[in-house]
Order: C-alpha cells, then sequence, then structure tokens
C-alpha cells in the first residue's frame, strides 16, 4: 500500500484512539484490557481491506465492541471476575480513558460503582448499556454492532437499566465541595479516634470493600456496618513501621477525584500505593472501596505524575 495512503489510515485511526479506550474500558472495568482490545482494533484495521470500509468509526467500534465480547466471554475472564478478588480499575479525573462525560449518564457509566454493578449484566447487556447510555447509539445503529435485532437491543437495555438501577445506591450527583468537605470530616475523625463520628458520617447500610493490605487478600474484604467499617478505617489509620514498609515508605494523604467520586490517595514520592474511593448519598458515605493492588494503580499512578496535586491533606502518614 501506498505509503501516504497508509498514513492516512492510521490517522484516521488514531482519531478515534481515545473514544475506543473509553470504550473499551467501560466495557471490560481495567485500563491494560481496554488498551489491549484498542491495539488488537488497530492490527484488524491494518488488515482490512480499507478502501471498502465506508464509515471507518462505526466499524472501528463494532470491531472493538466484539474483542471486548470475546474477552468478557473468555473462560480466564469469567475465573477472574468470579474469584472474588475482582475491583474495577480506578482513573484519575481527566484521564482520557473516562472518555465522555457530558450527561449524568455519561458520568455515571464510569464510576466504579455502576461498572462493579455492571459485573451483574451479560456480554450483550453491558454492550447495550453502555454504547447507549455513554455514547448514545440508537438502537438501529446497536443492533449492527452487536449483529442482533433492534428489539433484542431495546430489551438487553431494558434489562441492564433494570438490574443496575435496583442495585445501585443513591445515583444523585454530590457538589464537589461538600464532597470534599465530607472526606476531610471522615479523614479527621479516623485520624483523631472520634468512632462516633466516622458511624455517624457513614449511612445504616453503609458497606466497604478492600483488596487487603499491599492488595494481596485472594478475595475482597467486606465490612457491612458502619461500626465495623469505623473499626476498620481507624485500625487502618493508624501508623506502624510495618505498614509503611508494605506501602514501600512513608505515604502522604491527597483529596482527589477517581472516576468521578471523591478519593483519598497514598502516595509514596510520585507512586500511588493505595486508592480509597468513597460514594455519598444524602450527605454521608454509602461505599468505601480501597484498592491497593500495584496492577490496579499502575495508570492511576502514571496519571498521577503528570498531575499537579494539592497540598496534602496528611503529609506524612
Amino acid at each position: 500500500m501506498d505509503s501516504t495512503i497508509d498514513r492516512f489510515d492510521t490517522s484516521r485511526f488514531e482519531a478515534s484512539r481515545n473514544r475506543l479506550a473509553a470504550l473499551a474500558y467501560r466495557l471490560l472495568g481495567s485500563a491494560n484490557d481496554a488498551e489491549d482490545a484498542v491495539q488488537d482494533t488497530f492490527l484488524h484495521w491494518q488488515a482490512a481491506d480499507r478502501q471498502q470500509i465506508k464509515v471507518p468509526e462505526a466499524w472501528l467500534t463494532k470491531v472493538a465492541t466484539n474483542l471486548c465480547l470475546d474477552k468478557l466471554r473468555s473462560a480466564q475472564a469469567r475465573r477472574e471476575r468470579t474469584a472474588g478478588a475482582w475491583l474495577p480499575e480506578p482513573l484519575l479525573d481527566g484521564d482520557p480513558m473516562l472518555g465522555p462525560a457530558d450527561t449524568f449518564e455519561q458520568r455515571e457509566s464510569v464510576s466504579l460503582a455502576v461498572l462493579t454493578l455492571m459485573e451483574r449484566l451479560s456480554p450483550h447487556e453491558r454492550a447495550v448499556y453502555v454504547l447507549r447510555e455513554a455514547f448514545a447509539y440508537g438502537h438501529a445503529e446497536i443492533a449492527e454492532i452487536l449483529d442482533i435485532t433492534e428489539s433484542a437491543s431495546q430489551q438487553h437495555l431494558h434489562r441492564a437499566r433494570q438490574r443496575i438501577t435496583a442495585a445501585r445506591r443513591g445515583g444523585s450527583e454530590v457538589d464537589p465541595a461538600s464532597a470534599r468537605r465530607i472526606i476531610e470530616e471522615f479523614l479527621a475523625a479516623a485520624a483523631s479516634g472520634r468512632t462516633e463520628r466516622l458511624v455517624a458520617l457513614l449511612t445504616g447500610d453503609a458497606t466497604a470493600i478492600s483488596d487487603g493490605a499491599g492488595g494481596t487478600a485472594k478475595t475482597l474484604l467486606r465490612y457491612d456496618s458502619p461500626q465495623r467499617i469505623a473499626a476498620i478505617v481507624r485500625a487502618g489509620l493508624t501508623r506502624t513501621p510495618a505498614k509503611r514498609r508494605l506501602a514501600g515508605g512513608t505515604p502522604a494523604l491527597h483529596y482527589a477525584v477517581v472516576n468521578g467520586a471523591p478519593a483519598l490517595l497514598f502516595v509514596v514520592g510520585d507512586r500511588i500505593a493505595g486508592s480509597v474511593t468513597f460514594d455519598i448519598t444524602g450527605g454521608r458515605i454509602a461505599t468505601v472501596r480501597g484498592i491497593a493492588a500495584p496492577a490496579r494503580l499502575a495508570r492511576l499512578t502514571e496519571a498521577w505524575r503528570q498531575h499537579e496535586p494539592d497540598t496534602p491533606l496528611i503529609s506524612e502518614w
């Protein structure tokens, strides 16, 4: 192929790269898997007879979506996701992989809460939900992408919305200033030992999920009452030499926005050693998610190194 044509075709792919990555991340919940899906899409693009592709964006979307569905259906993915140790990979505010964020539905579709809930959907339900809610594709377009009927697309969307709505807690957005104030109060209460104040900042049915110290837990650790969560948070924020060794140094605690939600980041040098995100509803914390596995924090760390952080809430933990 003429090198000029090849460069032009490559540039057409690159124009869609960020959108494809945002789509793949929503479908897979993993930045690393999303990057692999985008690269595989590029290989398909290179191998195709591109002169016969009338609408490159639609063709690329179809290929990327179906590659993601193949990944979700694979035996390895099913084992990983049903073993009880899977959590979505957190992304720092501003990461292009978070994709479109103009509407509430688009922002919600990339929240850790909804990415987790989408694990309950079938691959087709997940794909239809993402294509419709996050990327505003019509049912005719979705039917073409997934090789299903428009009626089937509508049914998949209906079931997906029902399942996510039934399991979702809260659902309204929180004012950024209010979210930060609540997290700062939570951290102050935890650091001072005021357990009763910690409990008061949690909803009555609050839950906490963690992949364990250093991300080493074989199955996710879950805590299902405000009192237990308060006790775990107090214990977790107690400084010890062993915890610092596990973190690889003395972390500073920074406030950040991760997947649209307020978060505390444990930062050692220029590396994220831990991420704790919070879902807030009615002015109180409904869910706490702690992630410490280095593999899940790689892209977050990469983005943090390009980020100009605020003054840490705690400079030495």
